[in-house]
């Protein structure tokens, strides 16, 4: 019993672990995440639905983070909160710095702030070449709500390549390894000391 014990131990540490570190990845992106099948961009106390498209290279396939590959580039953001329709918004594509300091400079794309009162924000860039980008998403009258997400053009993802190949099987190995090394033990017949 106690060796089950451990098992339970060891599969629900092994388990908690694996949670922790893939739900760390849901936050790289500042305020852009995936909930319930939808990517929802965070602006102060509003929500958007996001939605990127490059017709060129995924034709329907739609991303929410990362952009596969350099070309077109259709975004959508849709409003959740109807509140938002009254709010000016701004959108703005930067190159990934470090710093913000000279805004204009490092500025690719830059939609100006106006309201939307169906709701929903649509533009198209092409990006010419990969590298490291920031979102940023400015909503209210005097621009109090920023919402900040860092995203790659046309990288390759070689952490979500390790992951989706090697941390399954590693954890299958530690996992296996751990029912073995406590089984073990269950087919010997339990010394039972004489007095």
């Amino acid at each position: 019993m106690k060796c089950f014990l451990c098992l339970q131990l060891t599969f629900g540490s092994a388990v908690l672990a694996i949670a922790v570190f893939l739900s760390t990845q849901a936050y790289a992106h500042g305020g852009l995440a995936m909930s319930e099948d939808m990517c929802k961009l965070t602006v102060g106390p509003y929500m958007m639905h996001f939605s990127g498209y490059q017709p060129e290279n995924t034709q329907q396939k739609q991303f929410c983070e990362d952009i596969p590959a350099i070309g077109q580039t259709i975004v959508v953001l849709d409003y959740i909160e109807q509140e938002l329709r009254a709010l000016p918004a701004e959108v703005r594509i930067i190159k990934d710095t470090g710093s913000e300091d000279n805004l204009e400079t490092i500025t690719v794309f830059h939609l100006p702030a106006k309201v939307y009162p169906n709701g929903s924000i649509d533009f198209a860039y092409t990006f010419d070449k990969p590298g490291k980008f920031v979102g940023m998403v400015t909503v209210g009258d005097k621009k109090e709500h920023i919402s900040r997400f860092p995203f790659s053009v046309g990288e390759p993802k070689v952490f979500s390549k390790f992951l989706n190949i090697y941390l399954v099987p590693v954890a299958a190995v530690v996992i296996v390894g751990a029912i073995v090394f406590f089984m073990r033990d269950r087919g010997k017949p339990s010394q039972i000391a004489s007095s």
